[in-house]
């Protein structure tokens, strides 16, 4: 493990798709850097501190060392393991607590700035945190948010530039986390390679253990173990996730359609319906988000083939809806709140006309309901009956982050200002931020998410105030927790990028073979080295300005939909043919 690696000298090619780098879209635009903006940004930023420390303070006042504060009792919840089930005096004796919260909160307490309580946070944990319990965790959940929160913590920690750490500091961090992903390791045991989606910590994989999994559970791993072994020298975590993915990968379905659930025994499909939502969700997002970090084009490959499907089969509009992997076809209508991070990650890969278009659909449905409810039948325009609630989720508050970064809109500061006055107005309360039961009544739920601190209080922080981010490139895990790209984590130089912050791919021009700008792996939101703007990241323009064609070879990719556009008989390119 190289302690120096942040006092490397900066890439000499920065990833123009990472609209979080300070050095390409956090250079405020005229639009967005007056004094009016300035003063509410200042103002909002205050705000979330307050509401941070509100929900953070009473955590470890009536929570901690527990995983998660239950705000209108006052008392605790051990969420993240079946120890939650347990009643205090039947706990185990040799049990610490998993401080879930704490963890999540450390990268929070950096970015704000709070290096003594992330000290303090850093000690408790290496003196008291261990992992030989007896106790069942989800894999999925353990590796997002307690693996990926321990790794963040370490890379803030020896990081010279910030100077969170005033004593001495060993890498205790990071020795947990070796511990906990050792373990981790027993679920991959299986003859596909895709892990249990339970493990129990202390005796590996439990006799008679569900083989079920979700795509999420098994394909969202890449990005905490892969920096694991970048981090230990041990390529087996990163080998375990790695293989995971490409087991998953090939399960697709012609149409580039993965399933939500699925055994990994037999290395069948469950479920075959599946969308962008819950269960899937961040498949996606690893797969762009681990070539961004890792650099290999295996990654991005994946990930373009994949987009493209769903831009094809699930997209409707602005919305998107789920469909069968193996037909293609429609088959539940609804919004989930988990499908708003989806603006977020089209931001990254420079779709910023789509992501624009489907945030806004959301925040009409913010608007509508004071938060965003958990699920949303669009064919029949009502809630679901049975899941009504919204349990502080920072999906819609990440897009909205990402968007601003990408575009300096002001529109954004408002719609964060909309967020930050519903969470105190609906989900404050004495102790703490209580989750909503129900949306249409606002009564309220007695508990307080981890992610919550980790994610939404801070992905409402970054959007009023990134200078956490200046002159420094970062991935977000889908847990919120930043890791920060290293030049030495990347294999080679992917070939389609040149030693400057614009980015095209060698000997291509816009005025000759007609390509799309996901093709060329470039970010259309700030176009090219001569100025010219791609409409969004499928988009392949007509042969002529005029849509004249004389057959469909001289017909582009719609913008909207990303379906092949057709030459008429009228000789006019268009998206005659019915999907």
């Amino acid at each position: 493990m190289n302690k120096n690696m942040f006092s490397r000298e900066p890439m000499k090619w920065i990833l123009l798709l990472l609209v979080i780098s300070y050095t390409t879209f956090l250079q405020p635009s005229s639009s967005s850097s007056s004094p009016e903006v300035e003063a509410k940004k200042k103002q909002m930023r205050e705000k979330v501190r307050k509401m941070f420390y509100h929900a953070y303070d009473n955590y470890l006042t009536y929570a901690f060392p527990h995983d998660e504060l239950k705000p209108l009792t006052k008392s605790f919840t051990d969420s993240l393991s079946e120890l939650g089930n347990l009643k205090l005096e039947h706990l185990p004796t040799d049990y610490k607590g998993s401080a879930l919260t704490l963890v999540e909160s450390l990268s929070s307490l950096a970015i704000l700035g709070n290096r003594t309580e992330f000290e303090r946070g850093v000690l408790w944990l290496s003196e008291n945190l261990t992992f030989d319990v007896d106790a069942r965790v989800n894999l999925f959940e353990c590796n997002i948010r307690v693996l990926g929160g321990l790794i963040s913590a370490h890379l803030l920690a020896i990081d010279p530039t910030n100077r969170l750490i005033q004593g001495s500091y060993d890498n205790q961090l990071l020795r947990l986390a070796e511990d906990l992903g050792r373990r981790f390791l027993l679920a991959f045991d299986t003859p596909t390679g895709l892990p249990y989606a339970w493990i129990n910590l202390k005796n590996g994989v439990m006799e008679k253990e569900t083989t079920e999994t979700s795509t999420s559970g098994c394909g969202s791993l890449i990005l905490e173990m892969g920096a694991l072994s970048r981090l230990t020298g041990d390529p087996r975590f990163e080998s375990a996730a790695l293989r995971a993915l490409r087991k998953l990968w090939s399960m697709r379905s012609s149409l580039n359609l993965l399933g939500t659930t699925l055994d990994v025994v037999t290395g069948e499909w469950i479920e075959y319906s599946s969308g962008i939502g819950a269960g899937v969700d961040s498949f996606y997002e690893y797969l762009f988000k681990a070539y961004l970090l890792f650099g290999k084009e295996d990654y991005w490959r994946m990930f373009h083939t994949a987009y493209l499907a769903v831009q094809k089969y699930f997209r409707h509009g602005p919305w998107y809806h789920e469909a069968n992997m193996w037909t293609g076809k429609a088959t539940y209508w609804q919004l989930t709140s988990l499908q708003a991070f989806w603006p977020g990650l089209q931001v990254l890969a420079g779709d910023v006309t789509a992501a624009n278009s489907t945030h806004r659909e959301f925040f009409h449905v913010w608007e509508r309901f004071g938060v965003l409810p958990e699920r949303y039948l669009l064919d029949h325009q009502m809630i679901h009956p049975t899941e009504k609630y919204y349990p502080l989720r920072p999906e819609f508050a990440e897009s909205t982050f990402y968007l601003y970064q990408a575009t300096k809109d002001p529109w954004y500061i408002e719609v964060g200002e909309l967020i930050v006055k519903s969470l105190n107005l609906y989900t404050k309360v004495e102790g703490g931020f209580a989750s909503v039961k129900d949306v249409t009544t606002m009564q309220l739920e007695d508990h307080q998410h981890s992610f919550f601190l980790a994610e939404t209080c801070k992905y409402l922080y970054l959007l009023f105030d990134d200078s956490f981010m200046a002159k420094k490139n970062y991935v977000f895990t889908t847990e919120g927790h930043p890791i920060q790209i290293s030049s030495s984590w990347h294999e080679r130089l992917p070939e389609s990028y040149l030693s400057a912050n614009w980015t095209f791919s060698k000997g291509e021009t816009w005025g000759g073979r007609r390509v799309s700008a996901m093709s060329l792996q470039v970010c259309p939101a700030l176009g090219t080295a001569s100025g010219q703007q791609v409409e969004s990241a499928c988009h392949v323009r007509d042969a002529l300005s005029s849509h004249r064609c004389l057959g469909d070879e001289d017909c582009g990719v719609d913008a909207m939909t990303c379906r092949r556009r057709h030459c008429s008989a009228a000789g006019y390119c268009g998206l005659w043919i019915a999907m």
